[in-house]
């Protein structure tokens, strides 16, 4: 759990929020009206968040290059064995 505090706040004291983060371990998350509005890390936190990113961007660039170009309808019918097609009310 993070520990919060308003941005007012935060300002007053922020040297001691970045040893709070840095030495002590914890994750400070600084509100506005009650809402988070910005976190403050340890940069090994931020580190290894960037490396959770990475792999997934990887994963997305393969998966698209394994799209293929869909076949004209024609083939694709034909290719299934399907001699008739429905088309709705006043398509002709």
């Amino acid at each position: 759990m993070a520990y919060e505090i308003p941005v007012t706040q935060a300002r007053a004291e922020f040297a001691d929020l970045i040893n709070r983060v840095v030495y002590g371990g914890e994750r400070v998350v600084v509100t506005r009206h009650g809402k988070p509005l910005v976190a403050l890390v340890s940069a090994a936190d931020l580190e290894h968040l960037d490396a959770l990113e990475q792999p997934a961007d990887k994963e997305v660039v393969s998966s698209v290059s394994k799209v293929r170009e869909a076949a004209p309808a024609a083939q694709e019918r034909q290719r299934f064995g399907i001699a008739a097609e429905h088309r709705g009310p006043g398509v002709s």
